[in-house]
């Protein structure tokens, strides 16, 4: 179910007027086929709900990933997301569906679970656990030229974060995301130290080393887990499975847990 997880503060001791927060990336729940295959590659633990899957399979996920993570009656809030840098502020549930439109969520609601979905693009994962201030990104290639990771820790500055930390979690590596060579060359212009080579000797986007280069330059303190998405076949790929579910980074202030 959890690729990786964590808690903060990491001793679990609060000091004065500081929140817990609990963050994870879930995986697929076991070992998707090899490209190639004509059948969808849901796996076990999809929690996308637009792929085509059986939706009660999809909310029971989504119900076992809250309890997981200590989300409180409100669940947790996904988006629609596409491929923007539009940032909504969360203060309840929202509903039976995703909030519409945006690529990044912000909540200060303690016990409110926040939800990025991806088969590829960049999932990050944001708190500042003085300020109690959480936050969750979608970045594609789109999102991160367009500066979608500074543009939510922008709006958690307002809320009062100070010290944020961010958690970059799996997405495809810049040896697999192969591009042409003009739209390789256009993303280093915007954003330089992009532009990869991958495996094969092409033209390629490290979209995860963009979003670190601007987190650190936004004075972010920034975590990466490791893991390429279309290399390791316990994550969700779209380009390995044109037809496949989707993995989920989570993050929740207050987490009854």
């Amino acid at each position: 179910m959890l690729y990786a997880r964590g808690v903060l503060p990491m001793d679990h001791h609060l000091g004065d007027g500081e929140h817990r927060v609990a963050w994870g990336f879930t995986d697929a729940g076991g070992h998707l086929p090899e490209s190639g295959q004509e059948e969808p590659a849901y796996g076990e633990f999809n929690v996308g709900g637009h792929v085509g899957d059986d939706l009660a399979r999809v909310m029971a996920n989504r119900v076992a990933l809250a309890r997981e993570m200590g989300v409180g009656s409100g669940g947790v809030v996904f988006m629609n997301q596409v491929h923007g840098n539009d940032v909504a502020v969360v203060d309840g549930p929202w509903g039976q569906g995703p909030v519409a439109d945006v690529d990044a969520l912000v909540t200060t609601r303690p016990g409110l679970g926040l939800g990025v979905l991806v088969a590829d693009c960049v999932p990050v994962v944001f708190a500042d656990v003085r300020a109690g201030v959480v936050g969750v990104a979608h970045a594609g290639r789109r999102g991160m030229l367009s500066g979608v990771a500074t543009r939510t820790v922008t709006v958690m500055r307002e809320l009062g974060a100070e010290r944020v930390v961010a958690w970059i979690g799996p997405s495809i590596c810049g040896e697999c995301y192969e591009v042409p060579v003009e739209l390789a060359r256009e993303a280093e212009l915007v954003r330089p130290g992009v532009r990869s080579r991958t495996r094969w000797g092409s033209a390629g986007i490290d979209v995860a080393a963009g979003v670190e280069m601007e987190l650190r330059a936004a004075e972010v303190e920034v975590n990466r887990i490791s893991g390429c998405t279309l290399e390791d076949r316990s994550l969700y790929s779209y380009r390995r499975h044109k037809v496949t579910g989707r993995f989920a980074g989570v993050v929740v202030l207050d987490p009854a847990v």
